[in-house]
């Protein structure tokens, strides 16, 4: 046989780099996370409500920042949409120098870490949310939903995003690992 010839399974290597296509996928992930974590931390973070008692004078409020775990989810999403923001020059750097291996071990590391930090923050919330929506008779807590529902809508929906984000961390650690075991 030649020495030019390709046995099946063979990749050429002439034109554009494999990774290169995992590159551009993961800029584009990189925005998707960050528009999704920047707007859970967004809907948490404006969220509450106010509802009238017996007078105008005595009137409860529903805020995120009453609770601690919320404030946890907002102050988790907004650090993770700014690491995403920040790593995207990283992500560029990829596009063009798509066989950078140490820049894409450190950015496995670091998404590594901000899963987890997203994946803590998003988890605290659903506990809150979900007793906000049911409550728990063993602890004489009462489901606060049917009163304040603007908020607990809210509060529900921005949960979406950060699991949204959750999602595409997976993915990115993924395509890292894909494109490192490619070089």
């Amino acid at each position: 046989m030649k020495g030019s010839s390709m046995e099946v399974g063979e990749v050429s290597k002439k034109g554009a780099s494999p990774t290169r296509g995992l590159s551009i996928m993961d800029f584009v992930l990189r925005i998707l996370a960050a528009v999704a974590t920047l707007g859970a931390a967004l809907a948490m973070a404006t969220t509450n409500e106010t509802l009238p008692f017996a007078t105008q004078f005595i009137k409860f409020r529903a805020e995120f920042d009453d609770l601690p775990s919320l404030l946890f989810f907002v102050t988790g999403n907004s650090v993770v949409s700014g690491y995403l923001v920040l790593s995207l020059v990283l992500s560029v750097f990829h596009i063009v120098r798509s066989t950078a291996a140490k820049s894409r071990i450190l950015l496995v590391a670091f998404d590594t870490v901000m899963l987890g930090l997203v994946t803590a923050s998003a988890s605290a919330a659903t506990s809150i949310v979900y007793i906000a929506h049911h409550g728990n008779a063993g602890a004489n807590w009462f489901a606060i939903c049917q009163q304040y529902n603007n908020f607990c809508e809210r509060i529900s929906g921005s949960l979406i995003g950060s699991y949204i984000a959750v999602a595409i961390f997976t993915i990115l650690i993924i395509l890292s690992v894909v494109a490192i075991s490619r070089n």
